[in-house]
């Protein structure tokens, strides 16, 4: 699976931004996916996750109510929606597939469970 991630870009605060990850392959729907941000000097941090279905979301508490995960597995494209962006949400953002057997609805916050990454999109909000 290979995922390329679009969409970062230079926003003030408050403002708003649409990331999106396009994966390759016919078995898109087999993964749950997942993103998640690195700013330098700093972990990788998770900030949202889906499961396969669309079904089940899980959020950082940093983001929850700001940001919402979406996917559309026809398209084999996940979507993150950025609003109300702050300057602390600047990052390198990567998407992150983790297979998942059985069709079981789980979503992983460790990226030690992802098994594919993109290469990043860079999000910076100015104050």
């Amino acid at each position: 699976v290979q995922l390329v991630e679009s969409g970062g870009g230079l926003v003030q605060a408050g403002g708003s931004l649409r990331l999106s990850c396009a994966a390759s392959g016919r078995t898109f729907s087999s993964y749950a996916m997942g993103w998640f941000r690195q700013a330098p000097g700093r972990e990788r941090e998770f900030v949202a996750g889906i499961a396969w279905s669309g079904g089940s979301t899980y959020y950082a508490d940093s983001v929850k109510g700001r940001f919402t995960i979406s996917r559309d597995n026809a398209k084999n494209t996940v979507y993150l929606q950025m609003n109300s962006l702050k300057p602390e949400d600047t990052a390198v953002y990567y998407c992150a597939a983790d297979l998942v057997l059985l069709k079981q609805a789980i979503v992983a916050v460790n990226p030690d469970e992802y098994d594919y990454w993109g290469q990043g999109t860079q999000v910076t909000v100015s104050s």
